[in-house]
């Protein structure tokens, strides 16, 4: 039972914009070692983004840009199996390593998310959010915080495995399987409006800006990696995809009227990812 775990904080919509970086390396189902650092991303922080995790400009100002920790970074996950809660930080990761014009390091990715989506069937349609996860499980952590974040992902992992039996190898294939093949008893199949074994099923998508896609092809797109698509943000919205030129507008004043709604409900202790175009498309593009 040894993987690495890991999750990152972004400054604004951008993926590649990341401001914290978290890993934890479980050995035998056991934490082995933590490491964190802060991040300068080279970009505008978000008020919002700032309001979620807590680093600001001036936090980042003398920390390390994502070149500069490049070879510890790849040192921790070469080789190994790296877990993360979701597609939103392996996609980070991804971004970042492009956006820098890094080799990225071989790595077997395993969502937690989607195993949580096996192993409990109570959880296979909603509810597997990190937070709501690890209230279930009994798992204290500090959310957004990196590290911390990491560390719950880890230790809900070693659950499943301890729970289903399933070893780590034997999970990296059973969540490429349906989750109605599930571990127990077979859980009900309820219609959705979008593809249940989309990487982003449950999420409630609204899109703002302008696209590089028609309307119509995003919101296909969408449903396919698992969205409901909804017109306006509302209190269901969970993601908001902002077009990449309104995306680098947001570092003023100039957000969409959807965007300042989604700002408005997160200050209320909404749960809305703001993500960008690009970042969208490339985890649709992968299982």
């Amino acid at each position: 039972m040894d993987f690495i775990s890991i999750d990152v904080e972004t400054a604004n919509a951008d993926l590649a914009s990341i401001c914290q970086i978290g890993v934890v390396q479980f050995k035998n189902g056991q934490i082995a070692n933590r490491w964190q650092t802060l991040v300068n991303p080279e970009d505008f922080f978000d008020t919002i983004n700032v309001s979620i995790h807590g680093i600001d400009a001036v936090g980042v100002m003398d920390a390390p840009k994502f070149p500069a920790i490049y070879e510890i970074l790849a040192r921790h996950l070469s080789g190994g199996i790296v877990v993360s809660h979701t597609a939103f930080d392996r996609t980070a990761i991804a971004a970042a390593f492009e956006k820098y014009d890094l080799v990225a390091p071989v790595i077997a990715w395993l969502d937690t998310a989607r195993v949580v989506r096996r192993a409990w069937p109570d959880l296979s349609q909603s509810g597997y959010g990190l937070a709501n996860v690890t209230e279930k499980l009994g798992i204290k952590f500090q959310h957004h915080n990196a590290v911390e974040d990491a560390r719950a992902a880890g230790e809900i992992l070693v659950q499943a495995i301890q729970l289903t039996g399933l070893n780590i190898l034997e999970w990296l294939e059973r969540v490429k399987r349906p989750i109605k093949d599930n571990i127990g008893s077979p859980s009900e199949i309820i219609r959705r409006d979008g593809n249940p074994e989309g990487p982003l099923f449950g999420e409630v998508v609204v899109f703002t800006g302008a696209l590089s896609l028609p309307r119509r092809e995003a919101a296909e797109l969408a449903a396919f990696a698992g969205c409901a698509v909804a017109p306006g943000v509302t209190k269901a919205t969970t993601l908001l995809v902002v077009g990449d030129h309104d995306h680098r507008l947001s570092a003023g004043q100039d957000k969409s009227i959807k965007h300042r709604k989604a700002d408005d409900l997160i200050a209320k202790g909404q749960l809305i990812r703001i993500l960008r175009e690009s970042d969208f498309h490339l985890i649709v593009s992968k299982k």
